[in-house]
């Protein structure tokens, strides 16, 4: 089962995507930190990265750039609530930047691309 780590500090995104990805069949694990994410990426074997922007101590764009440091081949996704990170030359190192919305079938679509189900 494909393993994607969910990096945001909010709780109720964890919650919907968590329960929508699940739903999908992958296996979904939380950090809520950039710096928390880094260290997981250590403990397990992330397939995929869904990754917010705006976090206190670290932020998504620094926590991109380490992640792709550690391993360059894991896909991420940037997901933000706001638009114009995407302008931000930091942000192309993702394979994927969308804009949050309560409506997940754009993540999903890009989980699903970007991750097959084996």
């Amino acid at each position: 089962m494909n393993s994607i780590l969910l990096v945001d500090d909010e709780d109720s995104i964890h919650l919907l995507y968590r329960e929508e990805l699940e739903e999908e069949g992958y296996t979904v694990h939380s950090a809520f930190t950039g710096f928390e994410a880094l260290s997981k990426l250590e403990q397990i074997q992330a397939d995929l990265v869904i990754l917010d922007i705006n976090m206190p101590g670290m932020n998504g764009l620094e926590a991109l750039r380490r992640i792709k440091e550690i391993n360059p081949a894991v896909p991420v996704i940037l997901c933000s609530a706001y638009q114009e990170f995407k302008q931000d030359l930091s942000s192309w190192a993702s394979d994927e930047y969308l804009v949050k919305s309560a409506n997940l079938d754009e993540l999903k679509a890009a989980v699903k691309r970007l991750l097959p189900l084996q």
